[in-house]
């Protein structure tokens, strides 16, 4: 049985078109709710693991929407290699390969990101491959790029999500403390636009098998 982690709810709702029958646990976009979710998933009695959603891009050579399916996952100083077979039924053919990293927190500064890139040579990162890497259960990891490395992270994004949804108030807030957000906000908007409907069209073209 194929299990699915996702960092939002919006996530899972994509995933849950295509996998109706799996079992999808949310992180809510936390490192220690990835590890409590990716536990869950292991406990429903999944035999197998994907980490599907979004993705920060390190790297030029990925724009939004960019489907990436890595060969390898980068936790600190630790290597975690993806199921061949497993990404073969994800259609692996079909996406960019490389290295995605594991981060605890999300990486907002376009400083950190390309300092991360030359650190680690990994193309992406996100925050929920390596909780399902440490299971040691066969996995793999579909994920679309929702952010360009060389655009910042407005602090309205991030404050404006809570328990893996749109946190309206924390948006607001965050908007009238720092007006000059805005603009970033509406690129960042155009670019998960982009990642959603790249993601969606690689999924209908591509099903999974399994």
């Amino acid at each position: 049985m194929l299990g699915v982690l996702v960092g939002l709810k919006e996530e899972a709702r994509i995933i849950r078109r295509f996998l109706p029958d799996a079992p999808i646990a949310t992180s809510y976009a936390t490192s220690d709710g990835a590890h409590k979710a990716a536990q869950r998933l292991v406990h429903a009695g999944a035999t197998h693991l994907l980490s599907f959603g979004y993705a920060g891009g390190l790297s030029s050579s990925v724009l939004p929407g960019t489907i990436i399916i890595p060969d390898r996952v980068i936790v600190g100083k630790v290597s975690y290699k993806t199921d061949p077979h497993l990404n073969s039924r994800i259609n692996i053919d079909k996406a960019r390969t490389g290295s995605i990293l594991h981060s605890s927190k999300i990486i907002d500064k376009v400083e950190e990101k390309n300092g991360l890139y030359r650190k680690t040579g990994c193309v992406a990162v996100d925050m929920e491959s390596g909780a399902l890497a440490s299971t040691g259960l066969p996995f793999s990891v579909l994920r679309v790029i929702c952010d360009d490395v060389n655009q910042p992270l407005p602090e309205a994004a991030i404050s404006g999500m809570k328990n893996g949804n749109i946190y309206i108030k924390g948006l607001v807030r965050s908007l009238l403390q720092d007006p000059s957000q805005i603009s970033s906000l509406i690129a960042l908007g155009k670019d998960v636009s982009q990642a959603k409907k790249s993601i969606i069209d690689f999924l209908e073209q591509n099903p999974i098998s399994f």
